[in-house]
């Protein structure tokens, strides 16, 4: 197997993640993953945003704020960590639509992430995103502090590749609260 080809059994990157955008803009950062489960099933689990800290390498930890409820409007405060540096993040449901989306938008950085599904022969493809026009003031200047918004990009590529395998590993093995 080359630099290039991916087990089809392993997350990818989406296309465009792999591009390089000059180093003023972020760079797009998704992937994908095939889960044997259906829709219903892989829903349950990711739209539990609640749940995100079990399986993302830097999201540690996220709390509904104000009257739990789950649609478009809740509010999220999200406790990251990266190396020395933790940092909470406040956020907004922005999309949900059972059984095929869930997105939210972080405050601090204008980011928005989402969780796509779409039924596959054998189960359910799941694709995570960042989607990010620009870097926030914020993050331009706390960027030295996390060793770079591009070096970070590169991080939550990754990221995005390991939590959807523990996504992943969490509805196949039957781990659903």
């Amino acid at each position: 197997m080359n630099q290039h080809q991916t087990r089809s059994d392993q997350p990818r990157p989406q296309p465009e993640a792999r591009a390089r955008p000059q180093a003023h803009n972020p760079r797009p950062v998704s992937a994908t993953v095939d889960i044997a489960a259906p829709a219903a099933e892989v829903w349950a689990v990711v739209s539990d945003l609640t749940r995100m800290g079990e399986w993302s390498p830097e999201c540690r930890r996220v709390l509904v704020v104000g009257r739990p409820r789950a649609g478009v409007g809740t509010r999220l405060l999200g406790i990251n960590r990266r190396g020395p540096a933790v940092w909470p993040t406040l956020s907004r449901v922005v999309r949900h639509e059972p059984e095929r989306a869930i997105a939210w938008r972080v405050r601090e950085s204008a980011a928005t992430w989402s969780y796509e599904l779409a039924p596959v022969e054998g189960g359910t493809r799941l694709t995570a995103r960042r989607e990010l026009a620009a870097y926030s003031p914020l993050t331009r200047v706390a960027a030295p502090l996390i060793g770079g918004a591009q070096g970070h990009d590169d991080e939550l590529a990754a990221g995005l590749r390991t939590t959807l395998a523990r996504i992943r590993e969490t509805v196949e093995g039957g781990l659903r609260r």
